[in-house]
């Protein structure tokens, strides 16, 4: 396969002079005559340098300072080493090419990933995998090499973690050909990332790239031990960690191979839509749903995955239009619940129809983390606006998301923050103290002068008084 980047220079030589505090001098130590490439002058295909005394792999410190600027732009949680982006800084430039100088060497080995263990409301658990910062930056050095070259074969319902591609974008192709047709087919892959086999992640890798750097590191990565809450090390012998750089994108490469391009060859008229894991598959008929489902549990247990006996199912989608029944008329997807609603048309005729809207899980986590977190009514220490500035930027996020389908549906999930402002009212003013209505009214007027204030004001007024 061709090199995503060309032309850069790999001086391995530590730049002097004084580092300017804006970063400024990093930069251009770092950047100054070198464009971001995958090859350097006189480099072979595969990723090495012929030159007498070079370093064996060539690297260009111009990506290395590009994916430290992507790490910090979406900061994260210390991993392993507990050194943070802020500690990290202090000493950037000396930590900056000694990672270049290992990488480039060949004698980077990535530290143990720092493992965080989430549980789930259905009594399971989640592991996240946390690098450490180095291990981080070295991950989107890789990843900013191998994905220009892996991106443009993905197939066109693939949406998980591409740029360009995004979650309601599946959301909505899903919503379309609900539909266009009767019956879905919602499958669970089981333990994915923990199940991802070394041996044909590495295959999958191959068919992309020769590029030896980048097969060496990933191969590392792979079988990198996991450190977890007490400090031993576990090895890992299947799986990648969920919350690595790469990991995500080591998910589509495999999927890619193992799904899509087989649904293509197998399955050419059937449609589907996927996101990292969670896949959708539309059917005409119950019998078609069936006979695929066999067909992808055999094809995925070649591929040494699994799917959840449980969680995987055969929806109706039932409407106006399809007013048959099924044991499983609903179904969830990337934060949405699928399922018949009711409707009104132009004419303002209503109907039944089969869409989505913010799912239950979703919504109960929202309410959590309004009523766990936030705790609005004990903050009387701060006013009206200060609330407002602390909690807009979420709750605009979730608006954004949620509300792009059916946005009426949040109108209760934001309906107990009202209540909590209420309550703040009461504690916050000694005149509404025992004066639940009075501060309502009061709420209420405020929404009146200020509709913007609150972000979930436009969507879900304050409860009003009796009377009002």
């Amino acid at each position: 396969m061709g090199r995503p980047y060309k032309g850069a220079s790999t001086d391995a030589g530590h730049g002097g002079g004084e580092t300017r505090s804006s970063g400024e001098g990093i930069e251009r130590c770092w950047s100054k005559g070198v464009s971001p490439s995958g090859t350097g002058r006189g480099s072979t295909s595969g990723g090495r340098s012929p030159r007498p005394g070079a370093k064996p792999f060539s690297i260009p410190k111009k990506l290395v300072w590009e994916a430290y600027l992507r790490v910090k732009e979406n900061e994260g949680a210390p991993g392993g080493d507990c050194e943070s982006i802020e500690e990290y800084e202090r000493d950037l430039k000396n930590n900056l090419y000694r990672l270049w100088n290992r990488m480039s060497s060949g004698t980077y080995f990535p530290p143990p990933v720092l493992q965080v263990v989430i549980p789930k409301r259905d009594g399971g658990e989640r592991k996240l995998g946390i690098p450490t910062v180095t291990d981080r930056i070295a991950q989107t050095v890789v990843k900013m090499y191998l994905e220009p070259l892996v991106e443009p074969s993905f197939h066109n319902d693939s949406y998980g973690y591409r740029p360009g591609k995004s979650a309601l974008e599946a959301v909505a192709k899903a919503r379309e050909r609900c539909w266009k047709y009767n019956w879905v087919l919602d499958l669970d892959v089981q333990s994915f990332f923990d199940s991802l086999d070394h041996r044909l992640v590495m295959h999958a890798v191959r068919r992309y790239t020769n590029c030896r750097w980048v097969l060496l590191y990933i191969e590392r990565w792979l079988k990198a031990p996991v450190q977890v809450e007490d400090g031993s090390l576990v090895e890992r012998t299947s799986g990648t960690p969920q919350g690595g750089v790469v990991s995500p994108l080591l998910a589509n490469i495999f999927l890619h191979l193992a799904f899509d391009v087989w649904m293509q060859e197998k399955h050419p008229r059937v449609s589907f839509e996927r996101y990292a894991d969670d896949v959708l598959v539309h059917c005409r008929s119950k019998a078609e749903a069936e006979e695929l489902w066999q067909a992808v549990v055999a094809r995925l247990t070649r591929c040494k995955l699994a799917v959840h006996p449980q969680k995987t199912k055969i929806v109706y989608c039932k409407d106006s239009n399809r007013p048959g029944s099924h044991l499983h008329q609903s179904f969830d997807f990337l934060g949405f619940t699928f399922r018949p609603r009711t409707t009104r048309n132009r004419e303002s005729c209503y109907f039944v129809s089969f869409s989505p809207a913010v799912s239950r899980k979703a919504a109960r986590a929202m309410r959590q983390t309004m009523r766990g977190d936030w705790k609005l009514a004990r903050r009387t220490d701060k006013a009206l606006t200060d609330l407002a500035n602390m909690v807009n930027p979420v709750m605009r996020g979730w608006i954004t998301y949620y509300g792009a389908f059916r946005r009426s549906a949040l109108r209760q999930v934001f309906r107990p923050l009202d209540f909590a402002l209420t309550r703040w009212v009461t504690r916050k003013y000694k005149r509404y103290r025992g004066h639940r209505t009075r501060a309502t009214k009061w709420l209420y007027r405020v929404k009146r002068r200020q509709p913007s204030l609150f972000a979930h004001w436009a969507i879900c007024r304050p409860v009003r008084a009796a009377g009002w």
